[in-house]
């Protein structure tokens, strides 16, 4: 799977999911960097077929609203340290990667949970 994932989320997510087989990139990578605004993030992820994760409760409604972008991963832990939310993604990263094989747009990872919205 490919991934965007947004400037609230650290470094560490984005290699964490590249050293385990999946193609990310974090907005740090992009010319404006942490500055790169949503409507620019949501038109990297449809041309390059990236799932947005993000912390943002933007994206989740731009794609109930609009339908983009195509998928996303909303992260709702709160702030946590990065080594509980790379701790979060190793337990987890299989149920959430079948739920959007499976062709669900939005799922939730929080502390205690994954929600997978219709």
């Amino acid at each position: 799977m490919k991934f965007i994932v947004d400037a609230h989320l650290p470094i560490s997510l984005k290699n964490w999911l590249n050293e385990n087989g999946q193609d990310a990139i974090h907005t740090r990578d992009l010319p404006r960097q942490n500055f790169t605004e949503d409507p620019e993030i949501i038109q990297i992820a449809m041309a390059e077929n990236r799932i947005v994760i993000s912390k943002d409760s933007d994206f989740p409604k731009y794609r109930i609203l609009h339908g983009i972008p195509d998928r996303v991963l909303m992260i709702t832990t709160g702030n946590i340290v990065n080594r509980i939310l790379i701790q979060l993604f190793e337990n987890n990263f299989e149920t959430i990667g079948k739920a959007f094989e499976e062709g669900y747009k939005l799922v939730e990872l929080n502390n205690a949970s994954i929600i997978i919205h219709e």
